[in-house]
């Protein structure tokens, strides 16, 4: 990996902004974007996206969505003596919430800030702790009281967000960090699209970023609205399953880019997925089949409008919706030539095969 790669994505992983307060990325995003693209366009929710014309008008359109939010939690109250209860923003393993080091992102600026743990000092001559809810951990800013608190801005509705440094492994294969759900999907649009730059595309292309993925997929329907695409690709990262055996799991670091063929939500359709795998041969990129019980953004764009044509292309991650996710270069590079590779191979006449059938 080049290190102006590794930079981007140590840049975009360390940027805080959950669902609904992506402002950060947006931002980012809004910089990297505009040289790349013919214009730039924000739906009313704040997803962002750059677009390439085609010279033709009714050329086919064709839309790649990241997402910019990671998850977080939503500040609900403040106690008396000065700590936070909150709400989950994306969903959480409660046991890993406790003990971490967060942000508290305020009107007035942010702060630094942890979440609550119980030492087993005080658990001994108990039965322990049985069951643990996000609801039962307080968030600790240091403040003594709900009134100082109040002074320094600190309000409900503020966010806390995880603050990590983003690091490489040891043998320089695989890279630590928070936010790859969904921060790849942002560097991995925006170095498709600097390969891009002066290749002449068979479609309009709409490259960006929805916001609030973590909470319902909401980004991507509103995205899919404005936009209209004729086919859609979410690039998101998806939990990986191989620390114990790559037998019979899905999700397995270092062997390539993901062909998600199934989730709750999305079924990819056989033009789709011959397409795919044909690119994938044609091109020597190592992928792997992947199958979900979580969804993307694919899956709420796929029912939207008439009908779009979707699919994801992904990467894994072990630990994800944590504060340290690892991840493996190899599948980086992978689903980013799978991108380009992909966006290339789309004209008219394949797009009419992909959605029509013929």
């Amino acid at each position: 990996m080049e290190e102006k790669t590794f930079q981007r994505i140590k840049e975009l992983t360390e940027l805080q902004g959950t669902s609904g307060f992506e402002q950060d990325i947006r931002s980012y995003m809004r910089n990297e974007l505009t040289p790349l693209v013919d214009e730039v366009q924000q739906d009313g929710l704040g997803g962002l996206f750059g677009i390439r014309h085609h010279k033709e008008v009714d050329a086919p359109r064709v839309m790649v969505a990241a997402h910019m939010d990671e998850v977080g939690f939503l500040l609900t109250e403040i106690t008396a003596r000065g700590l936070f209860k909150v709400v989950p923003l994306g969903g959480w393993n409660p046991y890993v919430v406790s003990a971490q080091r967060f942000t508290l992102k305020t009107s007035q600026g942010d702060y630094p800030c942890i979440s609550s743990s119980v030492p087993p000092h005080l658990l001994r001559g108990t039965s322990g702790q049985k069951s643990l809810e996000v609801a039962d951990i307080l968030f600790d800013a240091g403040f003594e009281s709900k009134e100082e608190a109040e002074s320094f801005g600190v309000r409900p509705g503020d966010t806390i967000v995880p603050k990590v440094e983003t690091i490489k492994t040891a043998n320089g294969k695989r890279i630590i960090s928070k936010s790859w759900d969904n921060r790849y999907g942002c560097a991995v649009v925006l170095e498709a699209l600097e390969v891009l730059q002066k290749e002449s595309l068979g479609h309009t292309l709409i490259a960006g970023a929805n916001v609030q993925e973590e909470v319902g997929l909401r980004g991507s329907k509103v995205a899919a609205t404005k936009f209209k695409p004729d086919l859609f690709f979410a690039v998101d990262c998806s939990a990986a399953d191989d620390t114990i055996t790559t037998n019979g799991t899905f999700g397995h670091l270092g062997e390539g880019t993901l062909l998600r063929i199934f989730d709750p939500g999305l079924i990819m359709l056989p033009t789709l997925k011959e397409y795919l795998l044909d690119v994938a041969s044609t091109h020597h990129i190592p992928y792997q089949y992947f199958v979900s019980k979580g969804g993307t953004d694919a899956g709420a764009a796929h029912v939207a409008n008439e009908g779009i044509p979707s699919s994801v292309i992904g990467v894994c991650g072990r630990y994800i919706h944590t504060h340290q996710t690892m991840f493996s270069i190899r599948d980086f590079d992978a689903a980013r030539e799978m991108l380009i590779q992909t966006l290339k191979g789309l004209d008219r006449s394949t797009v009419d095969t992909i959605v029509k059938g013929k």
